[in-house]
């Protein structure tokens, strides 16, 4: 039988449910987590009173947090990052993009971030553009584009074609430049004829 620990949530917690919600949790998840975060409190009738006397306020602090994220978030929207690493032929990383690598670019950005905002299933191993998403509060989660590319002429690549944009490369770039300035001495010796 799974010993558990009854806590009250003060605010809303991802798979565990909404503030002033009652929820079983084990114990050590509450002590190590919750309770020290500030998260939830034990689940006591003192507790219980409290958090009934305390509930309008609570929910009007998380109300106006909620706010300032929502308006962080809409500036951070479409927000890309670049991150310039060693990787093999075949794109394989050599070492991965961590969360902290993303919380560090994204303060750089201009953005003040913590590690632990920053939502990845697993570390990025592989170059690419790729999604990350950031939780600026429990209810806010805006969406990061992190390009890994060798480097910055790499990451431009990249960036123009996941954005659907065509990419010519330098020698496409000097033949039409080329072509341009042969094709207004012509239209020069037109002109003159």
């Amino acid at each position: 039988m799974a010993v558990t620990m009854d806590v009250i949530l003060l605010q809303r917690i991802d798979k565990l449910g909404q503030m002033g919600d009652v929820v079983s949790v084990k114990p050590g998840y509450a002590r190590n987590f919750l309770l020290p975060q500030k998260k939830a409190l034990r689940a006591t009738e003192a507790n219980k009173t409290f958090f009934e006397t305390q509930k309008a306020q609570l929910e009007a602090d998380n109300l106006k947090r909620r706010e300032e994220a929502e308006a962080v978030a809409a500036k951070m929207d479409g927000l890309t990052i670049t991150l310039i690493r060693a990787a093999s032929e075949t794109g394989a990383l050599y070492g991965s993009v961590s969360t902290r690598d993303v919380a560090d670019q994204v303060s750089e950005a201009g953005f003040t971030l913590s590690r632990s905002q920053v939502v990845m299933d697993k570390p990025i191993k592989e170059l690419g553009v790729h999604e990350i998403g950031v939780q600026l509060h429990p209810e806010v989660l805006v969406a990061v584009r992190a390009n890994v590319a060798k480097s910055q002429d790499e990451a431009d690549t990249q960036l123009a074609l996941a954005d659907g944009k065509p990419v010519a490369s330098e020698e496409e770039e000097e033949a039409e430049a080329l072509f341009d300035s042969v094709e207004d001495e012509q239209d020069e010796d037109e002109a003159e004829a």
